[in-house]
């Protein structure tokens, strides 16, 4: 496959659906506009796990593409177009993702949709998207094969929807980075891998699996845990048993949390690690022990130093959303904008107006996309992924994860 080195900083960072073609709300014989409001009505459409053990990320998912939706309104960034979201919650459940695909494409106004989380979820999402030529946009996905094809890790990269982008970096790249930082920083040798048998989670664990062993270090067991279970104290006995100084977990932080307490419970004192979906507050409060020294991945730089996203966090903060942005708030809001500004250029192109068409000029567009965003420089690559290949550790240190190295790939 591609070959990609890493730079690594050596400090932290200061700074089955219906085919439709007409899109928006308007009446042709008012020029276009709607009778409301004298604009098109475009809707941007979100799904996300609003409900649930990970309704954390989820509501962070939907409120920053609201905030994206907002400014672009209060700023007339597209002359005549008035954005709107609808958003939907998924559940983390791939049938919930795959019927809220198809209510989405239904609605004449979507022209485009931010989501989801999972990529579990996704996979029963791009087709439908497809077949409706729909942009989807996810701030959260990191399986190749959603972009590259299954064959991807054979060097056989084939793009399965031309309608499916994301502005998160993929397992390829987060898989390599944790490896190399566990075994080159951490200086760990003996690592046990466990993950939670779903699309992410195995497919992180395998990449990473891959890695670490090609560094020289050894995979001393594997197990599986089950979703929505509670109780992973066999597995955690085989941790202890297997004199491993160090535990991978593929998953999300509901699983995670609890087994790096159960573990740590046996009298292994050993950190555990993982990737962006047990970074969260949760998987800390989630531990009946203290964890510190436990280490997540998480793509992109943190938001809170970048320089870019300062005016994002203040918006947020003073637009009065109940819930945090979360992980995935700036890539959230970044896959927003990308949305808006394809509109943009789409409408720019028609002499100010949405074509009929519009769906499929918004695809088209979306490839050239290019601008400054919350989370750095937002473009997609030949396969819609972000050309933005930035990623942070994480360690746990009391009750709270605090940023401990940054990288960046580059092809």
């Amino acid at each position: 496959m591609r070959q990609r080195s890493l730079l690594i900083l050596t400090t932290v960072i200061t700074t089955g659906a219906l085919t439709l073609t007409a899109c928006g709300s308007r009446d042709d014989s008012k020029g276009g506009k709607d009778s409301s409001g004298g604009k098109t009505t475009v809707v941007i459409g979100v799904d996300a796990p609003l409900t649930g053990s990970l309704s954390a990320l989820g509501q962070g998912i939907k409120n920053s593409v609201d905030l994206a939706v907002k400014t672009a309104n209060k700023n007339n960034e597209v002359p005549g177009v008035e954005f709107k979201i609808e958003a939907l919650d998924d559940q983390a459940v791939p049938a919930s993702g795959q019927a809220n695909a198809t209510k989405l494409v239904g609605n004449k106004d979507v022209i485009g949709v931010v989501g989801p989380l999972n990529s579990g979820v996704a996979q029963s999402m791009q087709g439908v998207f497809e077949k409706a030529g729909v942009t989807q946009v996810s701030p959260a996905n990191t399986n190749p094969a959603l972009s590259q094809g299954d064959n991807w890790g054979k060097g056989d990269f084939k793009r399965p929807f031309k309608t499916y982008f994301r502005t998160a970096a993929t397992d390829v790249v987060q898989g390599k980075f944790a490896a190399q930082y566990l075994f080159n920083d951490a200086k760990k040798r003996k690592v046990y891998v466990v993950d939670d048998k779903q699309t992410y989670g195995a497919g992180l664990a395998a990449i990473f699996s891959k890695e670490f062993e090609r560094l020289g270090g050894k995979v001393v067991g594997t197990d599986h845990v089950t979703v929505k279970e509670t109780d992973f104290s066999s597995t955690a006995d085989k941790v202890k048993s297997s004199g491993a100084d160090s535990v991978y977990f593929g998953g999300q932080y509901p699983e995670g949390g609890l087994l790096s307490d159960q573990i740590k419970k046996t009298g292994a004192k050993i950190p555990t690690m993982g990737g962006d979906g047990i970074y969260d507050p949760a998987f800390i409060s989630a531990s009946g022990v203290a964890n510190d020294g436990d280490l997540a991945t998480s793509i992109g730089y943190p938001v809170e130093k970048l320089p870019t996203a300062k005016k994002f966090i203040d918006d947020y903060k003073a637009a009065g959303y109940k819930d945090p942005y979360a992980a995935y708030g700036g890539y959230s809001y970044d896959a927003g904008w990308a949305i808006i500004q394809a509109v943009k250029a789409v409408v720019a192109a028609n002499d100010g107006k949405l074509p009929t068409d519009a769906r499929e000029k918004v695809v088209e567009a979306m490839a050239k996309v290019s601008f400054d965003g919350v989370t750095g420089k937002v473009a997609f690559d030949e396969f819609g992924d972000t050309t933005n290949k930035q990623l942070t550790v994480y360690k746990v240190e009391g009750t709270t994860w605090k940023d401990v190295k940054s990288a960046t790939f580059e092809d």
